[in-house]
């Protein structure tokens, strides 16, 4: 009885060490889950600096709009491009076309955090079909604050950003969204008569639900003063016609490349140039 006892009391002692030792650590002895969702860094990030773009930006004739994209786990090079940016007093504010992380976890999206809030300017990240990974869709939207679709003004243009990563719903929900294209004409329809379309996926590519593109060209081409049409994903500089009328997409590189674009908006049109750091 008594060898029992001393049994009994020496698992309580060993339960109770354990415990002291998980309550003591800030994480336990164990890693937390890559995909817990546990993201520590800033929140409402597009929310917050699509109010900065519009208070600033609304009324003005002209904007330099810096646009990247594909920034993965090159942090090294994120880290130069956002210097790059720094360095350009010209340059209003800054559009990132998605793959902020390259597989969604919560850790990454911190990474990408600590890179991202060193920029001197406001800017908006649309989702990558590579930050969807695991529950990386959830840190996005707590990172950023807006619905995967979302929309600003700035000089009379329209910025609509619109999630085409179709194949991460496996062609299962509205991607690209017409009922959200559909409201953006009329949401705020006073205040822009130009349009300019960014999305991560571009229509013909493998994420996106070309099924429908055809559709979708269709639909972007009825909004007001349309002035082309902006995407990331293949990591390569394009300007293209993808569609033979008129109208022309461009690729902006991976941050790997080291090479960004800027577009100057006017109310006679627009041009654009490419930065190498």
């Amino acid at each position: 009885m008594r060898q029992i006892r001393l049994m009994a009391f020496t698992r309580l002692a060993t339960l109770c060490l354990l415990a002291f030792s998980l309550a003591a650590c800030d994480k336990g002895p164990f890693e937390a889950h890559p995909y817990d969702g546990n993201y520590k860094g800033k929140t409402n990030l597009n929310v917050t600096n699509i109010s900065r773009i519009e208070d600033s930006f609304r009324d003005r004739d002209t904007i330099r709009v810096a646009f990247i994209s594909d920034t993965h786990l090159w942090h090294k090079e994120f880290n130069e491009e956002v210097k790059s940016i720094n360095a350009n007093d010209s340059i209003d504010f800054v559009v990132h076309c998605g793959d902020f992380t390259d597989t969604g976890t919560t850790r990454e999206y911190e990474w990408g955090w600590d890179i991202i809030k060193k920029l001197n300017k406001p800017y908006v990240v649309l989702i990558g079909n590579h930050d969807f990974l695991g529950t990386g869709d959830e840190v996005w939207k707590k990172m950023f604050g807006t619905g995967l679709d979302f929309s600003f003004i700035a000089a009379r243009i329209k910025f609509i950003c619109i999630n085409t990563n179709a194949t991460e719903y496996d062609y299962m929900a509205a991607v690209p969204n017409f009922d959200y294209m559909q409201q953006q004409f009329s949401a705020d329809s006073a205040a822009f008569d130009r349009t300019v379309f960014v999305m991560h996926a571009c229509p013909g590519s493998d994420q996106f639900n070309n099924n429908v593109k055809v559709m979708f060209d269709y639909v972007v081409k009825l909004f007001p003063g349309l002035q082309c049409c902006i995407y990331g994903h293949d990591h390569s500089r394009k300007a293209t016609d993808i569609f033979n009328d008129g109208v022309m997409w461009y690729g902006i590189d991976a941050a790997v490349h080291r090479n960004y674009q800027i577009f100057t908006f006017t109310p006679q049109g627009y041009s654009y140039e490419t930065v190498h750091y």
